[in-house]
């Protein structure tokens, strides 16, 4: 829940041999020798001859390997933010302190919910982002996570926002679940509305951001097999929001993902299979692929 990836080279001295009849053989056989490429006919190499002799022992010439596969997300930085932190519940304290977030004043970040039987949000957010990291990274992007439970609480919605801005980042995704009334079942994703209001403005990333959710959209439903949610965005998997911190000091391409419903005993089931976590990680890889493919 929000809070806010040689030939071999025949040689030169058969040609000659041909020519005067001689090295041993009759006049005849030698005039019947093979003329095979119209290298040869002239006594120089052939291409394939030439690049046997130009890289054979003793020429100096390395051998060229075969062509460098290119890797589809080579030189994009995508930062995966996962939701809450699993020591926030330790630091009430400190999470409630409030930061600016352009329009107002919101607390630092909340603990997030949890499942019936106790699994939390923020571990299921560290753990898809932990594969949808790798994911990405085998594509040939640069990876960065906002944390990685290596700080004792946070990072505040404010920070967090700052992280994606600083790395520059092609894409931003911030990995959450809800927790909403039981019955209300799927998957949807947050998109930034547009906000000019004090130290937030997010004119230029609203349009990307949403191409980026709709695509976000489209391949989870498919990696999963789940279906946009049923209580919120109307059937289409996306809400647009103003009152998230990590969207409206964003200034580059950023959504939130919230994955599934924690509360509802169905998606519950669904959020605590490591399985199923996979598939919702290549969905969220697969998605922004599509968005950077444009």
């Amino acid at each position: 829940m929000p809070y806010d990836r040689k030939l071999l080279a025949l040689p030169l001295a058969l040609t000659a041999c041909a020519a005067l009849a001689g090295c041993g053989g009759s006049a005849e056989s030698a005039t019947q020798a093979p003329r095979t490429a119209g290298a040869e006919r002239t006594g120089a190499p052939s291409g394939a001859q030439a690049n046997a002799q130009a890289t054979g022992p003793g020429s100096g010439a390395i051998p060229a390997g075969p062509p460098r596969k290119v890797l589809p997300l080579a030189g994009r930085t995508l930062v995966i933010d996962p939701g809450h932190n699993p020591g926030n519940f330790r630091h009430t304290a400190e999470i409630n302190k409030k930061v600016n977030i352009g329009t107002n004043r919101k607390e630092c970040d909340t603990t997030g919910t949890s499942t019936n039987a106790g699994y939390t949000e923020a571990a299921f957010t560290l753990d898809v982002s932990h594969r949808l990291r790798d994911l990405l990274a085998a594509q040939g992007a640069k990876v960065v996570l906002v944390h990685d439970a290596d700080r004792a609480f946070g990072p505040c919605i404010d920070e967090r926002a700052r992280i994606g801005n600083a790395a520059k980042a092609d894409a931003v995704v911030s990995v959450h679940a809800d927790g909403s009334a039981v019955g209300n079942r799927g998957f949807h994703v947050i998109l930034p509305a547009r906000v000019q209001e004090g130290g937030a403005d997010t004119t230029k990333i609203v349009g990307p951001s949403r191409s980026l959710g709709e695509k976000l959209v489209a391949r989870f439903g498919r990696a999963t097999g789940t279906h946009p949610a049923n209580y919120i965005g109307s059937g289409t998997g996306l809400d647009v929001r103003k009152d998230l911190g990590g969207l409206n000091l964003s200034t580059v391409p950023k959504v939130f993902i919230e994955c599934g419903n924690m509360r509802d005993p169905k998606d519950a089931k669904l959020l605590t299979e490591a399985a199923w976590r996979q598939k919702a990680a290549q969905g969220i890889a697969d998605g922004i692929g599509a968005y950077l493919k444009g």
